[in-house]
């Protein structure tokens, strides 16, 4: 009898263990990374990487070459950047000088989302008129941002913003109250809810009447916190939460119109631009690479940095090598991504309906680990 309840007893303790792997392992993520001082990191192996074997790891190094151009990812991978331009065997160079890491919340969890995003279409004039009334305005002159590191080093990637009235700092006007404040136009587009779209997305192209295309990105933000009108809809019994996509946005405002101040003012973000040379482009400052470049939470994940996504996207199971090169105010958590998927209709179908569950690994540089963590 007594065997037989030891027996259960044990028996029982390793179910109770399985529940959570890191018990048996007696490994848990810990914070390792100096330069992602809130991120869980649990290390891995590449062979561990779901479908490393199927990876194209000629382009995947062309992307790390094309992001060592900035100063942030040279930060990161250092001499790495040099002897990647001098490499014969992609594959092997990977898993020869770098060491990929579990991204996991400070809960041990280890699956977050993955949406995406597109360089947006619109339609303009240089001039206002009947059908192009809807300003696209630059940075106004009286938006000041502050910058706190130099006193609080905790704060390091916090912006505080506002307007100077009196001798007083306040919160920048809402998209309710903004109507122009101090900002020049670069064009207007026929519309509204394209327009606010683009503010979403980031970056986009605008074709001109007279057939020209001018390029606009991101400039500045009015300092608001970023609300989801699809959140708004869903609270309004308009749309269930399941149902959620920018097609069904757009869809629900182009029948609403009588409702459509209302729904895009529950964002109070304003998000404002500036003309560009060329294609869209991200916070790192490179031009974005369709399905390799991804928007992140800086507070997490160091702009530059290369990840390890596994996902799934249009049907499709993805697992690949991608690069931190842009953020964006819905973008908040350490296993959260955004993807770029490029220009076009396509694009922007996918990306409205992209909403997938994530695993991510960072991939760090082996004699940066022993250094740093």
């Amino acid at each position: 009898m007594k065997n037989i309840l030891y027996f259960i007893a044990i028996t029982l303790l390793f179910i109770g263990c399985s529940r959570n792997p890191f018990l048996l392992t007696q490994e848990s993520p810990k914070r390792l990374s100096k330069d992602m001082p809130n991120t869980y990191l649990l290390k891995s192996e590449f062979k561990k990487l779901p479908q490393w074997k199927d990876e194209n790891y000629t382009e995947a190094l062309n992307s790390f070459i094309n992001s060592c151009r900035t100063k942030k990812t040279r930060k990161i991978y250092a001499n790495l950047c040099r002897k990647a331009k001098r490499v014969h065997n992609p594959k092997l160079f990977l898993e020869k000088e770098f060491q990929p890491y579990k991204i996991y919340t400070k809960n041990s969890q280890d699956v977050g989302l993955l949406t995406g995003y597109y360089e947006a279409q619109l339609h303009g004039s240089l001039r206002k008129t009947k059908r192009y009334r809807y300003p696209v305005y630059t940075t106004p002159s009286d938006l000041i941002t502050v910058d706190l590191s130099s006193i609080y080093p905790q704060l390091k990637k916090l912006r505080l913003r506002g307007k100077i009235v009196g001798n007083k700092l306040i919160p920048y006007n809402t998209r309710k109250d903004s109507n122009g404040d101090k900002s020049k136009i670069i064009c207007y587009v026929d519309s509204k809810i394209d327009l606010f779209f683009l503010e979403i997305q980031g970056s986009g192209r605008v074709t001109l009447n007279n057939g020209k295309t001018i390029f606009i990105g991101y400039a500045n933000q009015n300092g608001h916190r970023y609300r989801a009108i699809g959140h708004y809809l869903v609270k309004q019994h308009a749309l269930k939460l399941k149902e959620v996509s920018l097609q069904s946005i757009r869809k629900w405002l182009d029948n609403h119109p009588s409702r459509v101040e209302e729904v895009l003012n529950y964002n109070k973000s304003v998000v404002y631009f500036r003309k560009k040379s060329s294609m869209a482009t991200g916070s790192l400052g490179l031009e974005l690479t369709p399905n390799r470049s991804v928007a992140v939470d800086r507070h997490f994940i160091s702009l530059g940095a290369m990840l390890y996504l596994n996902a799934d996207i249009a049907d499709k199971h993805i697992s690949k090598i991608v690069f931190a090169q842009d953020t964006g105010g819905a973008i908040k958590g350490a296993i959260r991504a955004d993807m770029f998927l490029g220009f076009g209709k396509k694009a922007m179908n996918i990306a409205g309906e992209l909403k997938s569950p994530l695993n991510l690994w960072v991939i760090l540089p082996k004699k940066y680990n022993k250094k740093e963590i």
